[in-house]
C-alpha cells in the first residue's frame, strides 16, 4: 500500500485485485515490524480487522461504501477512546481515569466504518514540533534510509504512519503546526482547518485557543476525505485552473534561516506555479514580525497548557520530559490581565492580517525553513533542539495565531529530503483554498 492514495486503491478493490482485509492485515504486520518501532503507542488488531471484514462484505453485496470504510488509519495519541486512559504520549497520567467515550472525531471515524489500526507516538502533550519523546521512543522518519533524522511533531507517529504505508491517512492535531511540520519533513500532505471546523471535544488540550483537530494523507484529496468524516459536512470545494490565481509571498520572517535545499524546492516550486499562469506577488506583511511580542508573556500554547497540567507538574513534575515541563512551566507567570490582554492583541491582528491578505488566493512559504536534522544532535543538546524547534514552528504557528486555514505540500524532487510548500489563507476559507491546493497539488506533480 505504501505510496498509494485511497483513489488508487478503491480501484484495486474494484478490479478484486485487493481486499480491506488484506490491506489492513498488511498494515497491521507492518506496524509490530521492527521498521516501525516507535510510531504506535497501542494496536487494535481485532477491531480493525472486523472493520475491514465488514467493509468487504459490504463490498460482495453491492452495497457502497463511505469514503474510509475498511481503510487502515491511525489515531494521535491525545485522542479519547471509551474505557482507555489518555496518555498524549506521556507516562505522567498513566493512573489517571479512562475516557468514558470517543472523542467526536474517533467517533465519526468510527462510523464511516474506518478501520482503526492504533493510536500513534507523539510529543509529549502536544508541545514541540520536533517529534522526539523520551518516554516512547522516536520514530525515525522514514525519508531518509541512511541517517536517523526526526519526523516532526508534535504527530509524529502519525505521519510516520502514513509515510511507511501503514494507514491511509493520520488523525493528528495542529496547535501550531503539528500536522503540517511532520508532513513536510516526511512528504506528506498535511491540511490545517480553520479551528472551528471540528470539535476539540474529547482532545487532551495544549492550548485551547489554538489547537485544531486535522489529517495528514498522501494527497489533497485524501485529506478533504478525511475532514469531510471529521468534520461531519463536507467542503464546497469548486475546482479551479492555476492561470490567474494570485499567490502572496510574505517577505518578512518566514524566510529566516532558510537552508538552501528548502530555498531550492521553493523557488522550483513558484516557477512551476508562474509558469502554468499564477501570478506571484512579493509582499512585506510587516505584521509577522509582531507575533513573537503580541504572544508574550509566555504564549497561549505554554498559559493555556500549564493551566491544564499545573497539577501533574506539581505533584510528577519528575516524570515529565524535562524540555516539555521547562516550555509549560513559562506559562506560570502571566496574570488574567496578561493573558485577556494577549487575546485582545491578537483579534487586532487578526484583523489588519485579514486585509492585507484581500485578493489573494493564497499566501505561500516555505512550510518549515529546514530538511529534518538528525534525531542524535537534537537529543544530546539542549540549544540544538530549541534552535530546531523555533525554526520548525514558526512558518506554522503564524497560521494558527490567524486562526487560518493551510495545506502543506510536497514540493521537493525524488531523492531529495523532503521540502513543504504551505499554502495558507484566512479563518473559514477552507474550501476556496481547498480548490487552491488541488490545483497547485497537480501542477507540481
Amino acid at each position: 500500500m505504501s505510496g498509494e492514495t485511497i483513489a488508487a486503491l478503491r480501484s484495486r478493490m474494484a478490479r478484486d485485485e485487493l481486499s480491506h482485509e488484506h490491506l489492513v492485515a498488511q498494515a497491521l504486520e507492518g506496524a509490530a515490524a521492527s521498521g516501525a518501532q516507535h510510531v504506535f503507542t497501542q494496536l487494535y488488531a481485532e477491531a480493525a480487522l472486523a472493520a475491514a471484514r465488514h467493509a468487504d462484505a459490504a463490498l460482495r453485496a453491492g452495497v457502497a461504501l463511505p469514503a474510509l470504510a475498511g481503510l487502515p488509519v491511525s489515531v494521535k495519541d491525545l485522542y479519547d477512546v471509551a474505557g482507555e486512559t489518555t496518555m498524549a504520549g506521556s507516562i505522567v497520567c498513566r493512573d489517571e481515569l479512562p475516557a468514558v467515550a470517543d472523542a467526536p472525531a474517533v467517533a465519526r471515524l468510527r462510523a464511516n466504518g474506518a478501520a482503526i489500526v492504533g493510536k500513534t507516538n507523539m510529543t509529549e502533550f502536544a508541545f514541540s514540533g520536533v517529534g522526539i519523546n523520551p518516554h516512547h521512543g522516536t520514530p525515525r522518519n522514514p525519508a531518509d534510509a541512511a541517517v536517523a533524522r526526526i519526523p516532526g511533531g508534535s504527530s509524529s507517529g502519525a505521519a510516520v504512519s502514513v509515510a511507511l504505508g501503514l494507514a491511509v491517512a493520520g488523525l493528528g492535531s495542529d496547535t501550531g503546526g503539528s500536522i503540517r511540520i511532520p508532513a513536510a519533513l516526511c512528504g506528506l500532505v498535511g491540511f490545517k482547518s480553520t479551528q472551528a471546523r471540528t470539535p476539540r471535544t474529547g482532545a487532551l488540550e495544549l492550548s485551547r485557543t489554538l489547537d485544531t483537530v486535522c489529517a495528514m494523507a498522501r494527497s489533497v484529496e485524501d485529506c478533504l476525505r478525511v475532514d469531510t468524516v471529521i468534520a461531519d459536512a463536507p467542503l464546497a470545494v469548486r475546482q479551479r485552473p492555476l492561470a490567474g490565481m494570485r499567490f502572496a509571498v510574505p517577505q518578512t520572517l518566514m524566510f529566516d534561516g532558510i537552508e538552501p535545499a528548502v530555498a531550492s524546492a521553493f523557488d522550483r516550486a513558484l516557477k512551476i506555479l508562474s509558469a502554468a499562469g499564477a501570478l506571484i506577488v512579493d509582499i512585506g506583511l510587516p505584521d509577522l514580525a509582531e507575533i513573537a511580542q503580541l504572544n508574550a508573556p509566555g504564549g497561549f500554547s505554554a498559559v493555556e497548557a500549564h493551566a491544564v497540567h499545573r497539577e501533574r507538574l506539581a505533584q510528577a513534575r519528575e516524570r515529565f520530559d524535562p524540555r516539555v515541563a521547562a516550555r509549560i512551566a513559562t506559562g506560570a507567570t502571566a496574570s488574567a490581565a496578561d493573558y485577556i490582554a494577549m487575546q485582545d492583541k491578537r483579534r487586532a491582528w487578526i484583523a489588519r492580517t485579514e486585509r492585507a491578505l484581500e485578493g489573494f488566493d493564497a499566501l505561500l512559504c516555505p512550510t518549515v525553513p529546514i530538511v529534518a536534522p538528525p534525531i542524535d544532535e537534537l537529543v544530546r543538546s539542549d540549544e540544538a533542539f530549541f534552535k530546531a524547534n523555533g525554526l520548525l514552528l514558526r512558518n506554522t504557528f503564524a497560521i494558527n495565531y490567524l486562526d487560518g486555514c493551510a495545506f502543506s505540500l510536497p514540493c521537493h524532487r525524488a531523492g531529495e529530503l523532503p521540502v513543504g510548500l504551505m499554502l495558507s489563507s484566512v479563518q473559514g476559507d477552507d474550501a476556496r483554498l481547498a480548490a487552491v491546493a488541488l490545483a497547485v497539488e497537480a501542477a507540481l506533480k
